[in-house]
């Protein structure tokens, strides 16, 4: 009996999708895998990956599809999973200031549901409106709050997961003090479905942001814009929420003219962040920051600045800094996510930069935007020539210089198969080996997620 028979006798037929119904689903818009696993609970789940696991059936997980680095890329070969049909908030404890979800949940159907209750999810990225909680885990996101919030990681106080062999751990903790013993779920979180599957969470809330204040500046040099960020947090008392900074190519690109957004500035400057402060008290809040805004002034660290006086017009700062989407222009394109301490960013940017335009001198560009707060950056390059023939000496002029800096292949994006062979430059040899003796153990045939930030 083939793997679909075994599926089809424990799994309800809405469930699984196999067969010519296949091409109607949206994961097989370039290639069709041998069945799609739906499970509506996680008990549908144990029992399917238990018949995976005693098969040797590979099993990739799929979560909003908004990866970058080919986290959930399957064969024909492979049962691709999508929790798609487990996406009820369960519960929102107002007084615990928790929430409990399945790991289908759309990000953004999260923070609306628990800005009802005037609780707040802090966790936020372009992709809000697909990405879902089980991915977000899973690849242990960022985004735009890390700086004040934290990762994912940070907001994640117990889970359910389904391992390789269909047993279930579940360690729904609700609380934020728990010391007993090994902490099992930060296994999970930023494992990329190769330990186990994330099912549920209980995720931790922060009472909702009274007041919201948000600028643009700009910045005449680098060395200004290192000292503003420390000085902007500390000149609003620790509320600095965001501090995100574009290049003078990604501001250009994104606000040249016929595209979506005008120009804030009428100048012209090499640097451009995005300020957000979230508070309790709009009225002081609101004159802190304007405060903090004229002592960066009065110490040269900003050349100008808008002042979002309303909340559509701090969205609509925001929806520049969003708007990946501008540079579809420029595509074929290659996407990179990196750390770099704040003292070697400029060197390894300029350096970066050179890099591209040597290589490429007639047809390149290398826009240059990120979470500057906590020394992640985004690079957006073109280069001339086939894209997989490039792909290689893109990677390496990005990649390489971050050895010698302490620097981080993978921000937030995960390593998957785009990473996956430069992962010593940022993790020890020794590292390397207890990652693989850890999935050996939890996943010894090697069906979940094979391949992915490291071959067995």
């Amino acid at each position: 009996m083939d793997i679909i028979d075994r599926l089809k006798q424990c799994l309800e037929p809405a469930s699984l999708i196999y067969g010519d119904s296949l091409r109607e689903h949206p994961a097989c818009v370039f290639l069709i895998p041998k069945a799609i696993i739906r499970p509506q609970s996680t008990t549908e789940l144990s029992k399917a990956l238990a018949v995976c696991h005693e098969l040797g059936q590979v099993v990739v997980s799929r979560g909003g599809g908004s990866g970058l680095v080919g986290g959930c890329v399957s064969t024909s070969e492979d049962v691709l999973l999508s929790l798609e049909r487990m996406n009820q908030i369960e519960e929102i404890d107002a007084l615990s200031r928790t929430a409990t979800v399945q790991a289908g949940v759309v990000l953004q159907s999260l923070q609306e549901a628990v800005a009802e209750q005037d609780l707040f999810f802090p966790l936020d990225l372009g992709a809000r409106g697909s990405a879902t909680i089980g991915g977000n885990l899973a690849t242990n996101a960022g985004g735009n709050r890390v700086i004040r919030y934290g990762m994912s990681r940070d907001m994640v106080l117990g889970l359910e997961v389904v391992l390789a062999d269909g047993r279930v751990i579940s360690s729904m903790n609700s609380v934020i003090k728990n010391n007993t013993g090994y902490d099992l779920k930060h296994l999970f979180v930023g494992s990329e479905g190769t330990l186990g599957v994330i099912t549920r969470a209980v995720l931790r809330l922060q009472p909702a942001p009274i007041s919201e204040n948000t600028a643009m500046v700009a910045v005449s040099d680098f060395a200004s814009l290192t000292a503003l960020l420390g000085q902007a947090d500390k000149l609003l008392g620790g509320g600095m929420s965001a501090f995100e900074v574009m290049w003078q190519n990604y501001y250009e690109a994104v606000c040249q003219e016929g595209k979506r957004h005008r120009y804030p500035f009428t100048e012209q400057y090499p640097f451009y962040v995005l300020i957000e402060s979230l508070g309790a008290d709009q009225e002081t809040d609101k004159q802190r920051f304007a405060s903090a805004l004229e002592v960066l002034f009065e110490q040269g660290l900003i050349a100008d600045a808008v002042l979002a006086k309303s909340q559509n017009e701090a969205e609509a700062l925001w929806a520049i800094r969003d708007d990946v989407e501008a540079l579809m222009e420029i595509f074929p394109y290659f996407v990179f996510d990196v750390s770099v301490p704040l003292k070697h960013m400029e060197s390894y940017v300029a350096e970066v930069h050179k890099g591209v335009q040597e290589a490429w001198p007639d047809d390149s560009c290398c826009i240059t935007f990120g979470h500057l707060g906590d020394g992640n950056l985004h690079f957006v390059i073109r280069a001339a020539g086939l894209y997989e023939e490039v792909r290689s000496q893109v990677n390496d002029i990005v990649y390489l210089p971050l050895r010698s800096r302490s620097g981080v292949v993978s921000a937030e994006h995960g390593i998957g198969l785009e990473k996956r062979s430069y992962l010593d430059i940022s993790r020890s040899a020794i590292e390397i080996e207890l990652m693989k003796t850890i999935k050996s153990n939890f996943d010894p045939k090697n069906i979940l997620n094979p391949g992915k930030i490291f071959e067995l």
